[in-house]
This record gives C-alpha cells, sequence and structure tokens, in this order.
C-alpha cells in the first residue's frame, strides 16, 4: 500500500470501509476535495466501482481484521466511516475505532433502525437508509399536499 509521507496528508484522513455503491461514490466524493482518503473491502473487484479519477489509497482485505486496520493507520484517521452492508461488520468496525484508535468522528451505515440505540451508547453516528428514506418521503408528500392546497385556495 502507499502510505501517505508526511504528517499534514493525514489531516482529514479518512477510512471509509466497504467499497460498494456508497462506498465508492463517497470515496469519489471525498478524494475530489481531500484526496487522504482510504477505502478498504475484502473484494478487490469492488474496487471498480471508484472513479478513474480516484485520488485516494485502497487496501483489499477484511476491516474488522485488526491487522488491517493497523495497516491503514487507523490511529492517525480523523473519521472512519463504516458503510458495508453488514451492520455487524459496521458495528464492530466503528466500536474498535472509537474505543481502541480513539477516533473521534465514527460514522456506520445500518440497515436494521431497531440497531441504533446500540450504535448512539458507544457515541457512534448513524446513517440507516430505511430511516432517511422514510423521512424523505414524508417530507416530499408533505411538500405536494401543502403545495396542492394552496394551488386550491387560489382557485377558489
Amino acid at each position: 500500500m502507499k502510505r501517505f509521507t508526511n504528517k499534514q496528508e493525514y489531516q482529514n484522513y479518512i477510512i471509509i470501509i466497504g467499497c460498494g455503491r456508497l462506498g465508492a461514490n463517497l470515496a469519489n466524493t471525498l478524494s475530489e476535495g481531500n484526496g487522504n482518503v482510504l477505502i478498504i473491502d475484502k473484494n478487490k473487484d469492488a474496487f471498480r466501482k471508484l472513479s478513474p479519477s480516484y485520488g485516494g489509497l485502497s487496501i483489499i482485505g477484511d476491516a474488522t481484521d485488526i491487522d488491517v486496520m493497523l495497516e491503514a493507520q487507523m490511529n492517525n484517521a480523523s473519521a472512519v466511516i463504516a458503510v458495508t452492508n453488514n451492520d455487524n461488520a459496521n458495528i464492530m468496525v466503528a466500536q474498535i475505532a472509537r474505543e481502541m484508535f480513539h477516533i473521534k468522528r465514527v460514522i456506520a451505515r445500518l440497515y436494521d433502525p431497531d440497531r441504533e440505540y446500540v450504535y448512539n451508547e458507544f457515541g457512534i453516528d448513524t446513517i440507516c437508509p430505511a430511516v432517511l428514506s422514510a423521512k424523505e418521503i414524508d417530507k416530499i408528500l408533505s411538500q405536494n399536499i401543502l403545495t396542492k392546497d394552496v394551488i386550491k385556495e387560489e382557485e377558489q
């Protein structure tokens, strides 16, 4: 793995766990503005989702393995974002990042909204697609209903 060569490169050093659609898009976006991004995935083919202009680093490996975390120099990270498709892996990585490596900014995606309390107990911020989607749909419906009500009032 290519390594950062000076301390300045570790400023805003972000580690992303999982190179699926979300992880790859996140890595591409963050590397454009920052460049100090490392993404980890068990599947080497997953890295094909990264843009040709991706300017960060990558590691093929299991992020729940402490040796992979050490190779990623997690102790230097300013943030760890776990976005695999496995809630258990995400919470495990997030908890280790928080407790062992003392990472202050830890974010984990979870699919089961009932598990959110577990993450919150460890001070881990969560993103739950099901909850976010439901809130966004509710917001859109509310806006449409309000818009239709306003139009009806104007027509009268």
